[in-house]
């Protein structure tokens, strides 16, 4: 989100708040919206209330006293698939796909973390992505060439289904790690196909409604 969009987004909420007197936000999604917006609901005392990401940022209460995130930290997702991989796949490389924004850039972060002073050696690509990019068919071209026999995949769920769809039809059969953000059964891997989305690793902090194994639970 550029430095003008951030600022109307400010813009738009101070409207929000200030004609319809909002009391507090609840759960607003997306990192580039919420950060556009936290500096003014701050100075203006308007809670920002169980933000919808897992950016690091959100936990400030130092600066930013009326915001308060609600997500698992992506930094620390990402960490565990770090363990993982240095637990299992000895002889990795890995290639990393993400948003170029803070969603994507605390997941790097993080895996860097997890791998400690392995992490140069074994990342031997990155690629980043906008949200206003087509496709991400260019970057998946790039990252198979780098030789990985990992993938991180960082995405939203339309960067991710179409990353999906180009690691498939390039033939390349990396581990494929993906980020909880699209790791939805009825938004990302149905859609895709079970050729596609089958054998995909990721993690998740709640019950999925649209993923069967859970259907015949009370909740």
């Amino acid at each position: 989100m550029t430095v003008i969009a951030r600022q109307r987004q400010s813009n738009r909420c101070a409207s929000w708040v200030e004609q319809d007197g909002v009391l507090a936000l609840f759960q607003t999604l997306g990192t580039p919206p919420n950060s556009a917006i936290r500096e003014y609901l701050n100075d203006n005392k308007v809670p920002q209330l169980f933000v919808a990401t897992g950016a690091n940022k959100w936990n400030d209460p130092k600066h930013y006293p009326w915001t308060i995130g609600w997500q698992p930290s992506y930094q620390v997702e990402a960490r565990i698939y770090a363990h993982y991989i240095l637990k299992n796949i000895p002889d990795a490389k890995i290639a990393v796909l993400y948003q170029n924004d803070d969603f994507g850039k605390d997941y790097l972060i993080g895996l860097r973390a997890g791998l400690g002073d392995k992490a140069d050696k074994l990342i031997v690509a990155t690629e980043t992505y906008e949200t206003t990019d087509a496709t991400t068919d260019s970057q998946i071209v790039s990252l198979h060439g780098s030789g990985a026999n990992v993938l991180l995949n960082i995405a939203i769920p339309k960067f991710a289904v179409q990353a999906f769809r180009k690691v498939y039809d390039l033939g390349w059969k990396p581990t494929h790690i993906l980020s909880n953000v699209s790791s939805s059964v009825g938004v990302v891997m149905r859609p895709v196909g079970a050729e596609k989305s089958t054998g995909i690793i990721s993690a998740t902090y709640l019950k999925d409604p649209t993923d069967p194994q859970w259907q015949d639970t009370p909740e």
